[in-house]
């Protein structure tokens, strides 16, 4: 079995330390009897994956509503075998696969997100196209949670052991409303937050790239105020409208970095009662976003200062007199940046891992659950469940995957195995 080869292998080398991660303990993974088996496992129950996608896919899971999706998940982490299966106080779930070395070895969190971008009452009945199903959300991330299910049931079938514990994780939030809320709460309040060392998210499109880099974003909505009026009678009073207006076009012309990049965009403007009412309240949601957390930090300030000068351009540009126009400023998203190197040992192995499979990963930034461990300083990645060819239209109505059964079984095989890799790193 895998954990006796690769435990024996790796005390064994335990004076040779000094590069754990390497080509060997690739090799050791993929040609090790009990992982072919384990790939064995999924390609026979290749139905009963297709059956558990449509299955949790078919259960509404909007932000802030992955209840129902969650308990019908723990349950089936339970019948899959895990121990210690739980629901947090957020509405995470999880289970524990027991490795060979227990707590003496870091704890390798692996998870795939419960919730979607869709609101409850979205019609979420899979259509079949040939190999492909369609529905919204069954790629992002709902393949994910059906692919830790079908992993965990091959390798306790083909008796694979790992080194380290594995706590396999369906959480909540990742998606925009949710402002990674399900993992924040895991690393700075849940009862593994000290012992989980590396983390995985099981969330993207492509087994090519791997997402090593979390892209930080800041979203704010701002509401100014003002006293209001007729479009005639009041005319010439201060305008919340135009207080927006100039807001947004300075913003509009200020210069960021290319490289690293950085980004913002006003997307939602929103306000006012009719045509010829002058409004008093108007307001704007915006979007920045940066890989470097100082220049995130950067724009942030300008982009305050910026709503300050308008507010005040404004008021010195009209009359006062019924009062003034005021911003209130409110946070509604929060996401760290940071990056995981390519030469920390855990991505030396992954690039190790598919090389054994001809291979080259391309290193990407992205913004998914994995942000929140890169910025403590925790080896994380985002890895994708599929061939990039394998599914489409994400976030859209008509979001579909491939379930052609032939590449499926290469794709879990090579998945599987950079997960169990990173899992018997010492």
């Amino acid at each position: 079995m895998i954990g006796v080869v690769l435990v024996s292998a790796l005390a064994a080398a335990g004076a040779r330390a000094a590069a754990p991660a390497s080509n060997a303990l690739a090799q050791e993974v993929v040609s090790d009897p009990r992982f072919r088996a384990a790939v064995g496992v999924y390609e026979r129950d290749f139905d009963r994956f297709v059956a558990e996608l449509i299955k949790l896919t078919e259960i509404s899971a909007p932000p802030f509503g992955e209840g129902p999706r969650g308990q019908v998940y723990a349950a089936m982490l339970k019948e899959a075998g895990l121990e210690k299966v739980e629901t947090d106080a957020e509405g995470n779930v999880m289970g524990l696969w027991r490795g060979t070395s227990g707590a003496s070895a870091p704890l390798l969190a692996v998870a795939a997100h419960l919730d979607t971008v869709f609101p409850a009452e979205t019609d979420v009945k899979v259509k079949r196209s040939g190999t492909r199903l369609i529905a919204p959300g069954i790629g992002d991330d709902t393949r994910g949670l059906a692919y830790l299910l079908a992993m965990i049931r091959a390798l306790r079938e083909a008796k694979v052991q790992t080194v380290s514990d594995i706590l396999f994780i369906g959480n909540v939030g990742e998606e925009g409303p949710g402002d990674l809320r399900g993992v924040r709460y895991i690393f700075t309040q849940g009862k593994w937050k000290d012992r989980i060392k590396r983390f995985i998210t099981v969330d993207g499109a492509n087994l090519d790239v791997i997402a090593n880099s979390g892209l930080g974003s800041l979203r704010y909505k701002v509401t100014f105020k003002g006293p209001g009026g007729h479009s005639w009678g009041a005319f010439g009073a201060v305008s919340p409208a135009f207080a927006m207006g100039e807001a947004i076009a300075r913003l509009g012309r200020l210069q960021v970095p290319k490289k690293p990049k950085v980004s913002y965009n006003v997307g939602i403007v929103s306000g006012g009662t009719s045509v010829n009412s002058i409004p008093f309240e108007t307001s704007m949601e915006i979007d920045m976003r940066a890989v470097e957390p100082a220049a995130l930090k950067d724009i942030d300030a300008r982009f305050k200062q910026i709503v300050a000068e308008a507010v005040d351009a404004e008021n010195d540009a009209r009359s006062t007199a019924n009062g003034k126009i005021t911003a209130e400023i409110k946070l509604i998203g929060d996401r760290p940046s940071g990056t995981t190197s390519p030469e920390t040992i855990v991505l030396r192995q992954v690039a190790a891992t598919m090389g054994a499979f001809d291979k080259v990963p391309v290193w990407e930034t992205s913004s998914t659950d994995a942000n929140m461990p890169i910025s403590l300083g925790i080896p994380a990645f985002a890895l994708a469940r599929n061939a990039a060819s394998r599914s489409g239209r994400g976030h859209s109505l008509d979001e579909w995957v491939d379930v052609e059964k032939s590449q499926a079984v290469k794709d879990f095989e090579l998945a599987t195995a950079v997960i169990l890799s990173v899992a018997n790193l010492p």
